[in-house]
């Protein structure tokens, strides 16, 4: 199984399934050798527009991720020291950095973005980071 991180505009592009944006990441939830890990960054990052929104089925997509995720990466001082090395390295902003240490602490094997090729968070090491964006 490979372990994959999603980071939030994946999950946002899924679960408003518009588009070609939509279609690709819809795409990843059906390979059944995936399984996904995410973090609590990731849950603030995604739920509560949604929520002050009242985007129900936006919620639920959201809720059914969380639920079904193989780990979740709680909040910890720890990884917030990693995520700062991150972002001192790849020059990355504190957010990215943060996805990019919960990532790389739960063992994901890849990290899935919306962002382009030319984005920071290209400059990471240690882990494979794909793209879902647009050409």
């Amino acid at each position: 199984m490979i372990r994959t991180f999603l980071d939030s505009g994946v999950l946002i592009a899924a679960a408003r399934a518009t588009g070609v944006l939509g279609t690709r990441a819809l795409a990843l939830f059906n390979d059944p050798d995936r399984v996904f890990v995410t973090s609590e960054f990731v849950r603030m990052e995604i739920f509560p527009k949604a929520i002050y929104y009242k985007r129900q089925s936006e919620v639920a997509f959201y809720e059914d991720f969380f639920s079904d995720a193989e780990q979740i990466v709680p909040i910890s001082e720890p990884l917030g020291h990693l995520a700062y090395t991150e972002a001192c390295h790849a020059g990355l902003s504190g957010l990215d950095a943060l996805h990019i240490a919960a990532a790389k602490s739960s063992g994901a094997e890849e990290f899935i973005t919306t962002e382009r090729t030319t984005k920071p968070l290209f400059r990471v090491t240690g882990i494979v980071i794909k793209t879902i964006a647009l050409p």
